[in-house]
């Protein structure tokens, strides 16, 4: 009995072990890369619109900023995923707003079921275009009087922001490397199966 609890015992340890490595640089890099993506669009917003005014930052970025400068091998944190999520969320979360906009809780559920199966669709599921689909339903009457504009301004403008940190940040060191696929924007050449 003793044995058959020894090994199952030294497995954990190890995992335990593995999962506990501290590796300071790759969360140095992670901090650097979200504070200066977040930090630039807190800055435009702070010249371009009042600073009583949050438009520019909506709270998609966040998460999006888990997955761009925490994560950055996943599948969800990829430029075709990225953009293509948000700009999905964006347009389908302003037209059920437009449509059910009188039902909050309508719009919401319709809104996030939605985008959520038009990504999986499009190949391009990014769990934070989820949230901006909810924000252009749940956000003040300023975004919702946007309408389309949303999806330019501030949905595309940031995640445009975003990226470009992201492509600065993860490339910077020998360690880190985004996109996986360096030629993510020839999607002329891509082949589906």
């Amino acid at each position: 009995m003793r044995r058959r609890l020894r090994e199952p015992a030294r497995r954990i340890k190890l995992i335990v072990y593995e999962e506990m490595l501290f590796d300071y640089k790759e969360h140095i890099w992670t901090f650097l890369g979200s504070f200066v993506g977040i930090g630039l669009i807190g800055l435009l917003n702070s010249y371009v619109l009042e600073r009583t005014d949050t438009l520019w930052i909506i709270g998609s970025f966040g998460a999006t900023s888990v997955l761009l400068y925490g994560h950055i091998n996943s599948p969800l944190a990829q430029p075709r995923n990225l953009i293509g999520g948000h700009l999905i969320g964006a347009f389908i979360g302003v037209t059920v707003q437009k449509l059910v906009g009188g039902e909050l809780w309508l719009a919401a559920a319709l809104a996030v079921s939605l985008t959520i199966v038009s990504m999986q669709i499009t190949k391009t599921l990014h769990p934070p275009g989820g949230a901006t689909a909810l924000v252009a339903n749940i956000g003040s009457a300023q975004l919702k009087a946007l309408g389309y504009w949303y999806m330019l301004m501030p949905v595309l403008t940031g995640v445009v922001i975003l990226l470009l940190v992201a492509l600065v940040f993860n490339n910077i060191t020998g360690t880190r490397s985004y996109p996986r696929n360096k030629h993510w924007y020839k999607i002329w050449q891509r082949r589906y199966m």
